[in-house]
């Protein structure tokens, strides 16, 4: 099993930056560029699309909002699972925290890839924060 974890500070209360986050038509938009999701016809069922392998996995996606948590994972293989917190930083900002656990190493992408495809999200979830004038 591979775990991997980033943080970031966004200058936005929690509510605002959850709301971003959660927002289903919105993932695109901060998601690493080669995953696509789209709702299932029964949420919490979504379909992710990896255009990097040309596949579609059937996953989870939960949010709470009263915990500013999302949680995500596959359906049918169990290879991956993650989740995302956003928290208080005090003086309108926040902490936002990603973590993705592979539970499968022979199908895991490299250490450097994940973590890039973490932080390369975390930014562009704080511009589309900033975009949306928080």
């Amino acid at each position: 099993m591979s775990e991997h974890e980033r943080s970031r500070r966004i200058a936005a209360p929690p509510g605002v930056v959850f709301d971003r986050a959660e927002d289903l038509d919105g993932l695109d938009d901060w998601l690493p560029r080669d995953l696509h999701v789209h709702a299932g016809e029964q949420p919490p069922a979504v379909t992710v699309h990896e255009d990097s392998t040309g596949t579609d996995a059937r996953a989870l996606l939960r949010a709470e909002r009263d915990q500013l948590r999302m949680e995500w994972g596959t359906r049918d293989n169990g290879r991956y699972a993650g989740w995302l917190q956003v928290a208080d930083s005090g003086e309108n900002e926040s902490e936002v925290t990603i973590h993705l656990s592979f539970f499968d190493e022979d199908h895991a992408p490299p250490a450097e890839a994940v973590d890039r495809a973490l932080g390369d999200s975390l930014e562009r979830l704080a511009l589309q924060v900033d975009r949306q004038g928080a």
